[in-house]
């Protein structure tokens, strides 16, 4: 395996894993994975999506079975719209049927979607059981896979219902992003933009420039170049970092923890991302794509409320526009927008607490109630009137 590991030490309760990145992964995930247990090899739970399944499937059930485990696979809808109880259920039914125990593993394939369910299902299941994750878009490699956040969608909101449960090793092989289509690409890459921002100008810069040198972003083709290969491993070596770096501060999410160490600073751009999600059913928008017009929008905010300078809201949109087009909002009501935000999970004490910028790398909580109503919707408009 060619790879780097970076570990994750978290304090409370005191646990650690790996994530393992590089290229050519896969073939060996059943030997990682065994490494990884205490136990010798037994039962796993492969949950994926048939078009990922499809993809990698039978390389990493095969890679598995010859390092020892009893395989079945499990298989979800694909998109945010399946991201629901009702999955949740057939997932955890499909364990019971399989009658898995507490000394089996639970693997999770594919993108946030897959991992989030996959991660809740086994934090709930028999009170918890083992949980390994191979993210397999770009999104999930530098955020949802890193971290312990689990969660369905419902009624009341994206991501309301879950847990934190952290996995117990992370594989993340580049070379499965050269399938990514072009949104699932764009969506990635916002969400390196979101953490560039709050994380700092090396970052933000170092995303900038990739994004910068390699326009058009075409994954598929680059991929066969070992200079392409090293840089972007680079990229996400050093958003996997930052992710890590605030969630062993700050695993939880502390409600009274308001600095620049809270893991509250990477809902940059979420709270109106969230929003376009639920009025579009979960169906229109790839969650990165809603955090790209989130992103727009929070630093728009930010300036109108002499928070950021003109110049640095120009430099946020301009890189998020490389990160590829986005769909069209404009057909999307503003004030339909705006009633959605009283379901954020930012909510404290009944009151919403947006994360916006004093510049780059310089995210601040700010309070709702603090921001002039007129300048919401006059922003909000602004966004979504393109």
């Amino acid at each position: 395996m060619k790879s780097r590991i970076i570990p994750v030490k978290l304090q409370r309760p005191i646990s650690e894993y790996e994530i393992r990145v590089g290229h050519d992964l896969l073939d060996g995930c059943g030997e990682w994975a065994k490494n990884l247990l205490s136990e010798k090899p037994g039962r796993t739970a492969l949950v994926s999506n048939r078009k990922i399944f499809g993809l990698y499937g039978d390389t990493v059930k095969n890679s598995l079975v010859n390092a020892g485990f009893q395989v079945s696979v499990c298989l979800i809808g694909d998109g945010e719209k399946h991201k629901n109880f009702q999955t949740l259920r057939q997932t955890l039914e499909f364990f019971g049927e399989k009658r898995f125990s507490r000394s089996d593993t639970v693997i999770a394939l594919g993108g946030g979607v897959v991992g989030d369910l996959a991660g809740f299902a086994a934090s709930i299941y028999l009170r918890g059981i083992t949980f390994l994750q191979i993210p397999t878009t770009l999104l999930a490699m530098i955020d949802s896979s890193v971290g312990g956040k689990t969660a369905v969608n419902s009624g009341f909101g994206k991501n309301l219902i879950g847990s934190f449960y952290q996995p117990n090793g992370v594989l993340a092989d580049i070379k499965t992003l050269g399938t990514l289509p072009k949104r699932e690409v764009t969506a990635g890459f916002c969400e390196a933009v979101k953490q560039g921002a709050v994380g700092g100008e090396k970052l933000f810069d170092l995303t900038a420039g990739f994004l910068e040198k390699y326009q058009p972003l075409d994954n598929r083709k680059r991929l066969a170049d070992q200079g392409f290969l090293n840089e972007f491993e680079n990229l996400l070596a050093a958003h996997i970092n930052f992710k890590v770096e605030i969630v062993r501060n700050d695993e939880r999410e502390a409600v009274e923890n308001t600095d620049k160490s809270s893991r509250k600073i990477l809902n940059f751009g979420h709270t109106l991302a969230h929003s376009l999600e639920k009025v579009t059913d979960y169906r229109y928008l790839k969650h990165g794509e809603a955090v790209g017009y989130g992103i727009m929008f929070a630093a728009l905010l930010s300036k109108k409320l002499g928070l950021l300078p003109e110049n640095q809201v120009k430099s946020l949109n301009d890189v998020v526009h490389r990160t590829g087009k986005l769909p069209s909002i404009s057909h999307i009501d503003p004030e339909i927008v705006f009633d959605t935000f009283k379901y954020d999970k930012k909510l404290v004490n009944d009151s919403l607490h947006w994360i916006l910028l004093n510049g780059i790398g310089k995210p601040i909580i700010f309070p709702h109630a603090n921001i002039p109503h007129l300048t919401l919707m006059t922003a909000l408009e602004e966004i979504i009137g393109g």
